[in-house]
């Protein structure tokens, strides 16, 4: 399994007028055309790659995720270990399976069902109709901190 580094990098825009007192700061798209006055930081936000549920999520701070049941209260704090790699400023930590020290910590916002889905089962010819209602459960999450 392989993964390519994706981190996703923001540049801030800095003009400053003839006065230097007013400043405007927006972000713009690394393609645009920057003059001789304007000033370019780049922004990395860290970012984690984590399974739970038997799937797997690309994580930042502060991203609110649906994933599949845990056993947790509403407004506590859970740690999530199983984290297959992290993207930091120094580049992308792939762990072998799983980053050593590693570990995301997520506030429990919900629990709760998915809308239901129908499951018709049927046989031509044969008189067999079968129909059942299924609501998936899931937990609600918000990713608190990124620790690698």
């Amino acid at each position: 399994m392989s993964f390519v580094d994706r981190t996703h990098k923001v540049i801030k825009h800095t003009c400053l007028y003839k006065t230097n007192l007013h400043k405007i700061c927006f972000t713009l798209h690394k393609s645009m055309y920057l003059g001789w006055r304007d000033w370019i930081e780049e922004v990395y936000f860290m970012y984690a790659v984590l399974v739970t549920g038997g799937k797997q999520y690309r994580v930042q701070e502060g991203d609110v995720l649906f994933v599949e049941k845990l056993n947790a209260e509403v407004e506590t704090t859970v740690e999530l270990n199983q984290i297959l790699a992290v993207g930091k400023e120094e580049g992308l930590v792939v762990g072998k399976p799983v980053v050593e020290g590693a570990k995301v910590v997520a506030k429990v916002l919900a629990q709760g069902k998915a809308k239901k889905v129908i499951v018709f089962k049927y046989k031509r010819k044969k008189d067999y109709r079968k129909k059942q209602g299924h609501r998936q459960a899931y937990t609600k999450i918000q990713i608190e901190k990124i620790e690698a």
